[in-house]
């Protein structure tokens, strides 16, 4: 049946408010106007930003359909759409790339001006929802909303990837594998030899330990305080696992007693600014170089000690890799069907969309790398 141009009603999840359990709700989604596509999904993953947000930790609107994660086939597309068509497999983006804003423009940027994480108004690019729910106008989160059968989002945060692409799987090749694997190879590229330690073993913390190994680091500490998933960090190539619980001091303090002067390489994937000071303190003084790649809660401040600045170390924030998304990730998935890059590890578990609770309850628990939902 042909649904292009039709308002669709299907199942989608509602965080209604904050810190709320979510609610599988029938929604109706509306066609996509000019510049937009209506996909509908296959996948999506359960990302730590998409908990955060439902907490009320991140910007967001309440009531809003979480989710950013994705990988699905184009239902139908709006007026001007051309990079993509009815049938194609694609990736939704956090981080669109319209290609003209001076973000774009620049060879090094890649957070675009059209995004809607920083904050996150929880509308489309004209101001409207495309979500309606019992008579109620629905929030977009950070206009890609995955947690739903179909989606509405701007064509400039899609990306068309490889006909050959299993859509159960890639879906966290549009934020885990370049925010993790991309921070490593692409926006520090680690070099060969060099000592890194990766604080947070989530998601994003495993892929980022998977971009350190495949970048020949000699050492790669990893600092968590769920010692659960210290047997699959190491798997992935952790070296030394390290509770700052149950150290007797400073976790930053140890790390530069282990390596003796400090890491080539510290990476935050938490989002907590006590734990930025840790990454960054652990750092070798002259030419460490710490990566801040978790997001931190809203109106939060980073304080650092003025004097220590100047003797060279380097603190960058770092956003999907620094890819610029809609040229680069539909390269990891091809990197990923020419088994140049392995993303299988990452992928602990798998459930039906309607067991999304018992997927939030596994990544509480620690007890997931990353969960796929599947439709």
């Amino acid at each position: 049946m042909d649904t292009s141009g039709k308002i669709i009603t299907c199942r989608a999840a509602i965080a209604w408010t904050a810190n709320s359990s979510l609610s599988i709700e029938e929604v109706q989604v509306e066609p996509p106007k000019a510049g937009e596509v209506r996909i509908k999904m296959v996948s999506t993953g359960i990302c730590g930003t998409d908990d955060h947000t439902i907490k009320g930790l991140l910007s967001a609107v309440f009531p809003f359909i979480p989710g950013h994660e994705g990988a699905g086939i184009v239902e139908s597309i709006g007026k001007g759409v051309c990079s993509v068509k009815p049938g194609d497999k694609v990736l939704t983006l956090i981080i669109p790339q319209c290609r003209e804003c001076s973000s774009c423009l620049h060879p090094k940027g890649n957070f675009c001006e059209k995004q809607d994480v920083l904050p996150s108004s929880g509308l489309m690019l004209d101001g409207t929802s495309r979500f309606i729910c019992k008579g109620k106008k629905i929030h977009h989160s950070f206009r890609a909303s995955t947690f739903t059968e179909y989606t509405v989002v701007p064509e400039i945060a899609v990306a068309k990837i490889d006909d050959a692409a299993p859509l159960d799987k890639v879906s966290l090749i549009s934020c885990e594998v370049p925010t993790g694997y991309g921070a490593a190879v692409h926006s520090a590229k680690v070099t060969r030899g060099s000592t890194c330690v990766v604080y947070g073993l989530g998601g994003i913390g495993s892929a980022i330990v998977m971009g350190c190994k495949a970048s020949g680091a000699s050492r790669i500490i990893g600092v968590d305080i769920n010692e659960e998933k210290f047997p699959r960090a190491r798997a992935l190539g952790v070296t030394d696992c390290l509770n700052p619980q149950k150290l007797k001091k400073p976790v930053q303090q140890v790390v530069r007693e282990m390596t003796g002067v400090g890491v080539d390489f510290a990476f935050e994937a938490i989002g907590l600014s006590d734990v930025m000071l840790a990454a960054w303190d652990s750092c070798h003084l002259s030419h460490g170089v710490c990566l801040i790649v978790g997001v931190a809660p809203v109106n939060s401040k980073l304080s650092l000690a003025a004097p220590m600045i100047v003797s060279g170390r380097t603190l960058k924030g770092v956003c999907l890799g620094d890819y610029k998304t809609r040229d680069c990730i539909p390269q990891l998935v091809t990197s990923y069907l020419q088994n140049k890059i392995n993303i299988d590890p990452l992928v602990t578990h798998q459930l039906p969309f309607d067991q999304l609770h018992k997927a939030f309850e596994l990544y509480h628990a620690g007890k997931t790398i990353r969960c796929i939902l599947l439709f």
